[in-house]
């Protein structure tokens, strides 16, 4: 039995087999990341308004983008462990039900935006901020969102087909469907936002176009390449031969699925509501937080990669029901994710002092960001810890618990924290920042103790047959 630090460390094979997994998706995410980075400087060259109002339509989007991942997670946690177990039926089963997920969420979230989409903008603006920039932020952010409805299509049934692809094992397929898109959208972003290349001169309307363009190539391409590799994805051959999934491993996917959905639901709409609360401090906080909001994600890939590798790998040790070796890999690569990601904290420290200084607008604003981003910096091994044991957890179907982990600390301790410090104290921002953000620390000692009580390690597809 391994101890002291020896069990933390693993073999050159060992990291090896999990770099193999992890680093197509953190190129591909990284990719993403750094388009979306330069759509952001790009929008945030015609001035702050626009930048702002761009910044809270994307809130909103992003408790979609959470949420479809949410909804396919359930399916994943035994499509993973039936590639493992090598049920290919199994596994077509539940590529079905992620395909029909998709289409639910897509009609549920496309309806609230369309219907309701200007009252929940208007919820990130403050009233303390002058009327004509409040209308002008609005407006702007009324008219990306409009757009970016139809990119919920693509991203959502690429996201259902992406999360088989990569529990094959086929972890560049989606990456090259991120790269196949760069040029897309940076070609459009370009030409649509600046009236260049001979494109109309379109603003906040031609980077909305231009990432709906972006996300359907992307979506296309794993698609596409899904059902032209049958040998390799077996379980897509006669996807569509009907939509028939046994009642009993449906039941089974719907218990453990809507703990995951509610959850990734929640904690999205939890960070939104956190958004909120600092939004009622005027647009600046907005512009900034939009700013390092941009920075961070580049830097925050890694980490969120390697906790769905981690998934994968753990998920399909426990398939093949090797429970202890499941453990003993879960432990190697939390430890891993948390030590890279401290190394990423030193890089991202002289970033901070450069980076805003890439946006046109004010120079408080610019301040504030790198203000924002240094906390972050210090606050990405934590994350990393906690997001590790989250996939860790939920790799044995914990969803009940992973549930609870995410939404007890998002509702009961950040909202309430960040709700009252902004509403009704006069903490300044720089303070309740960094205290909203370090309560985190609550979550690092209830995931260290519910992944060391070993309550995921158990093979949740031993005698379900397809």
């Amino acid at each position: 039995m391994e101890k002291g630090i020896r069990k933390y460390i693993g073999t050159r094979k060992f990291y090896a087999h999990a770099m193999a997994i992890a680093i197509p998706m953190i190129l591909q995410n990284l990719i993403t990341n750094f388009v979306s980075m330069l759509d952001n400087i790009m929008v945030g060259q015609i001035g702050t308004a626009p930048m702002s109002g761009v910044s809270i339509a994307n809130q909103l989007i992003f408790v979609f983008n959470i949420t479809v991942f949410g909804g396919v997670s359930g399916a994943s946690i035994f499509g993973t462990q039936f590639f493992g177990k090598k049920d290919k039926e199994g596994q077509k089963y539940t590529f079905r039900f992620r395909i029909l997920m998709a289409f639910a969420l897509i009609a549920v979230f496309a309806s609230v935006f369309y219907f309701a989409g200007k009252p929940l903008l208007s919820l990130f603006i403050s009233k303390n901020d002058a009327p004509e920039l409040r209308a002008e932020t609005l407006a702007y952010g009324l008219e990306y969102l409009r757009i970016m409805i139809i990119g919920l299509i693509p991203f959502a049934f690429g996201q259902a087909y992406a999360s088989v692809v990569r529990e094959c094992g086929e972890t560049k397929v989606p990456m090259i469907g991120s790269m196949a898109a760069i040029g897309v959208n940076l070609v459009l972003d370009y030409g649509l936002i600046f009236g260049k290349l001979g494109m109309p001169c379109l603003g906040v309307k031609g980077a909305a176009i231009a990432t709906v363009v972006a996300k359907t190539v992307e979506a296309l391409v794993v698609i596409i390449w899904t059902h032209t590799n049958y040998k390799r994805i077996a379980c897509a051959q006669d996807l569509y031969k009907s939509l028939r999934i046994p009642g009993a491993l449906a039941r089974k996917i719907v218990v453990k699925g809507v703990p995951l959905l509610c959850n990734e639901f929640l904690w999205s709409l939890g960070m939104s509501i956190i958004a909120q609360c600092y939004s009622v401090r005027g647009l600046d906080v907005v512009a900034a937080r939009n700013i390092a909001g941009t920075m961070i994600n580049l830097f925050n890939v890694f980490f969120i990669q390697m906790g769905a590798a981690i998934g994968i790998i753990v998920g399909a040790k426990l398939g093949a029901n090797e429970l202890e070796e499941a453990r003993r890999d879960a432990d190697k690569l939390n430890f891993f994710s948390v030590a890279v990601t401290a190394g990423l904290t030193l890089i991202m420290i002289p970033v901070a002092y450069v980076f805003p200084k890439m946006y046109n607008t004010e120079a408080d604003i610019r301040a504030l960001a790198t203000y924002f981003i240094l906390v972050q910096a210090i606050a990405l091994p934590m994350w990393s810890y906690t997001n590790a044991c989250y996939f860790i957890l939920r790799s044995g179907g914990r969803t009940g618990i992973t549930f609870l982990f995410d939404f007890i600390y998002t509702w009961v301790v950040m909202i309430p924290l960040a709700f009252v410090l902004a509403n009704f104290t006069s903490l300044e921002i720089h303070m309740l920042f960094v205290v909203v953000t370090f309560s985190e620390i609550i979550k690092v000692i209830v995931g260290y103790f519910m992944v060391k009580s070993g309550i995921w390690v158990q093979n949740i597809v031993k005698g379900t047959d397809a």
